[in-house]
């Protein structure tokens, strides 16, 4: 009986994850605490490198505010490492959401705060419109099945990695989304390419599913 328990407890363990493994000190070069999300950013990218929240399933979906706000700033963050939404002008680039508007828009202040432009990095127009999305759906599904979802967006850069715009923003090699509820022992990790070419008509949101110890 014992030894039961004991592999459950590890199982358990192994399972569970903490925001604070990802957003800190060590590897953020800013914490910006927009309240209802967290980023990490990074000055040498110009761009997050993590972004976390805790969805409440009972205010996801609730309203669906259908009008957008503009992008803005971040003036939290030091001049000389913003970007700026004219960066991604005639780029060929989304300006990406990773604390995503829909997860959000049950309130107009706090749907705004999505659209900081340290929350935002450059997404192929085909992943971020078409397939991410299928990712940032099912987040919603799950804060409203288990009741909270946890949910950790990381964005994996290159040594060198291509860049845009006046302030010369990093491009991705490929972002991820992990959503979880430790209390549930629900845990799904889902990993894209940041790839234009992706065919769109066949993807299906469990081709992009991983294991979620590789991220960490």
């Amino acid at each position: 009986m014992k030894s039961i328990l004991l592999i459950l407890t590890i199982s358990i363990n192994l399972l569970a994850t903490n925001v604070n493994d990802f957003i800190n000190k060590k590897n953020c070069d800013q914490i910006i605490d927009k309240q209802v999300f967290n980023i990490c950013y990074s000055y040498k990218n110009k761009g997050a490198l993590y972004v976390a929240y805790t969805l409440d399933g009972t205010l996801v979906n609730k309203t669906n505010i259908k009008k957008r706000p503009g992008f803005y700033t971040e003036k939290n963050i030091p001049n000389k490492y913003r970007s700026k939404s004219a960066d991604y002008k005639k780029t060929g680039y989304d300006r990406g959401h990773l604390a995503n508007d829909a997860s959000f828009d049950y309130d107009k202040k706090v749907q705004r705060k999505t659209y900081t432009m340290a929350n935002v990095i450059p997404q192929a127009p085909n992943v971020n419109r078409r397939t991410w999305i299928k990712a940032e759906r099912y987040e919603r599904t799950v804060a409203v099945k288990l009741g909270k979802a946890t949910v950790i967006n990381g964005v994996v850069y290159s040594a060198n990695p291509k860049r845009i715009g006046k302030n010369q923003i990093a491009v991705p090699d490929a972002y991820w989304k992990m959503i979880f509820n430790n209390n549930k022992q629900f845990q799904k990790c889902f990993y894209y390419k940041n790839d234009n070419n992706i065919k769109v008509k066949e993807d299906k949101l469990k081709q992009h599913q991983i294991e979620c110890s590789t991220l960490r």
